[in-house]
């Protein structure tokens, strides 16, 4: 198991950040660690990465301890913290030359990862000149020089335009392939599209941890669009067993929210041969992470 945590607490005087969060994600998954600010996102990562310690509980990573291992720990993971931390005064190519020499990484792999990036026109420049998504570029470039086996991204994308997002997600997609990769993001498109499963954290504690298509399935039931042929009632579909909730659209359509564990197809049907009424059209609806998002964070 790539990342291991169990029963973790996280104390700032009375204050607890992490409440005994337990998770796990094995190698070669990417997976989004959501939640509002002051979930406790970042301090699950600082602990990760060996940055802070944490007040009780376990974590470990690549099978070592943080908190007994944390040198070990840290060869064997790259990570971009919220707040890329950079030396300004120092050039591009200086900077990760400079990163590579701390992880013992070859100069030839400083050239490759700058290209790779798309560093390149911005190389012979200054940290201090460079604009805030290329900022964003040179922090993943140095987490990535050591070919870590984990990849902790705190806010990858913060400054990027729109083409350098579609670079930098294809990048961190392909590091997924053979590197487990937790992300943190405010930008629930970005989760949908690069990760496999989401955990979400609110106050502390893990609210949701599952396959994003699961999660939405078990948050918001099941929700179809349905078109009758003739006008129905609110409080006839009301009595449809299984309904949580039924909302008028235009014409004769309706919008009908199940509960997870039935088959509301079938129950639709059934109110309609029993009313001498016919389905026209069901069109399942599919909820988006961002209202997955607001139902489990909602305090």
């Amino acid at each position: 198991m790539s990342i291991k945590v169990s029963k973790l607490s996280k104390l700032y005087g009375e204050q607890k950040a992490l409440d005994e969060v337990s998770f796990e994600i094995p190698k070669g998954e990417i997976v989004g660690f959501l939640g509002p600010n002051g979930a406790g996102k970042s301090t699950m990562m600082k602990i990760l990465t060996g940055y802070i310690p944490q007040s009780s509980g376990e974590a470990q990573v690549c099978d070592l301890d943080v908190s007994e291992e944390s040198i070990s720990v840290r060869q064997r993971v790259g990570y971009l913290p919220e707040h890329n931390p950079l030396y300004l005064e120092m050039y591009v190519k200086e900077y990760l030359r400079f990163m590579a020499g701390v992880h013992k990484a070859s100069k030839e792999s400083v050239d490759a990862m700058i290209e790779k990036v798309g560093l390149s026109p911005e190389k012979h420049k200054k940290l201090g000149q460079l604009s805030k998504g290329y900022r964003q570029r040179v922090g993943l470039a140095a987490a990535l020089l050591h070919q870590p086996e984990v990849l902790i991204l705190d806010e990858p994308t913060t400054g990027l335009d729109v083409n350098q997002l579609v670079e930098i997600r294809q990048l961190i997609k392909e590091a997924g392939q053979d590197k487990t990769v937790m992300l943190s993001t405010h930008i629930m498109q970005e989760v949908e599209f690069l990760c496999d499963r989401v955990i979400i954290i609110n106050n502390g504690k893990i609210v949701a941890d599952r396959p994003i298509a699961d999660l939405k399935e078990l948050t918001l039931g099941t929700v179809y669009q349905v078109e009758f042929d003739k006008p129905q009632t609110k409080s006839a579909l009301k009595k449809i067993d299984g309904l949580i909730k039924v909302e008028e659209l235009d014409g004769n359509r309706w919008l009908l929210e199940g509960r997870p564990d039935i088959d509301l197809r079938a129950k639709v049907f059934e109110f309609a041969v029993a009313n001498e009424t016919a389905v026209l059209e069901i069109q399942k609806r599919s909820a988006s992470l961002e209202e997955v998002f607001k139902k489990l964070t909602k305090n």
